[in-house]
């Protein structure tokens, strides 16, 4: 049996590379972290036992990936960056006819949330509280507008709470822009885990207090079993797998609107993994072939805050 697990473009992602490594020593203590990323000198490179300098994407085929793997004993890989999830989603089928398990949904789930039009267009025709997202600004009746790129996640280049003529400016300096309604309220992340039968198995929803640059510095998890209950059929509607975000508001209505949904663990989800979403155990539990029914969804009995911050590491040289 593949003991090892690979996570990609683990840049400077220290909290995620220790909650990996914390969930696969509670089922063997003889797998290693393997680190991957194209930069020789990343920060994650001194958090994980083995590093990997990877080639980029667009030079590395396969046949080359799966030889690493079976040199390496490599049974489960976390891709951790969005420009590499469509790669891993391609090649899902093939890395598990290996015997490698991969934590990604397939090809046209993955497609469907990273084309924000796409996932607007599909989940509109389902009804769901979806944010409108267009190709013209003409068709949005609000006054106030977001602009974004139309693929991808993340806050690169994002446009927030603009005027009709600051919308079409920021517009003309994106490669494919798109055009949102920009709707005030509270901010949350949706953390959750769906199995490989594509079942629920856990939920946790997540206030974000404090954002910078796009991503949570402060977060408080919180009970709302309005948001879990829409986001939990969406995802099983679009037949996500693995840990999954979706990103919500809720307006001064109580209306709930959904953003997006980015199929990875994101920054701040270690506040959902010490909350009792075991996303990473229960991963490598599928990639061993178990079965999930005998280890359940323990939510904390309490809610917890994560606040972001620099941390310095000293070590012998």
């Amino acid at each position: 049996m593949k003991t090892n697990v690979l996570i990609t473009s683990i840049s400077k992602k220290v909290p995620l590379l220790k909650v990996v490594k914390q969930a696969v020593s509670r089922v063997t203590s003889e797998a290693i972290i393997i680190g991957a990323d194209s930069h020789m000198s990343c920060i994650g490179s001194y958090f994980v036992d083995q590093f990997w300098h990877m080639p980029r994407l667009d030079e590395l085929n396969i046949t080359e990936l799966i030889a690493y793997c079976e040199r390496y004993n490599i049974g489960m890989i976390v891709p951790t960056r969005d420009g590499e999830l469509l790669y891993f989603a391609k090649h899902r089928i093939s890395l598990a006819e290996r015997g490698i398990h991969v934590m990604i949904s397939d090809e046209q789930a993955v497609t469907a949330c990273l084309d924000k039009l796409c996932f607007f267009e599909e989940l509109h025709t389902y009804q769901y509280p979806v944010i409108q997202t267009t190709l013209s600004i003409d068709t949005i009746s609000a006054t106030r507008y977001v602009v974004k790129e139309r693929h991808g996640a993340g806050s690169h280049n994002i446009g927030l709470n603009l005027n009709k003529e600051e919308a079409i400016n920021q517009a003309n300096k994106l490669s494919m822009p798109v055009f949102q309604p920009f709707i005030e309220g509270k901010e949350f992340s949706v953390d959750m885990y769906i199995d490989r039968d594509r079942t629920m198995k856990g939920v946790i929803v997540r206030q974000r207090e404090l954002i910078v640059q796009g991503e949570s510095q402060i977060s408080t998890t919180v009970q709302h079993p309005m948001i879990e209950g829409v986001c939990v059929r969406v995802a099983q509607t679009l037949q996500l797998y693995g840990h999954i975000i979706f990103q919500v508001i809720e307006d001064k209505r109580g209306s709930i609107h959904i953003i997006e949904c980015n199929p990875r663990f994101g920054g701040a989800s270690t506040l959902s993994i010490a909350a009792g979403l075991d996303s990473f155990f229960w991963c490598y539990l599928e990639a061993r072939g178990e079965e999930l029914a005998t280890y359940p969804f323990c939510r904390s009995e309490t809610e917890k805050r994560l606040v972001r911050h620099t941390n310095d590491w000293i070590s012998d040289v």
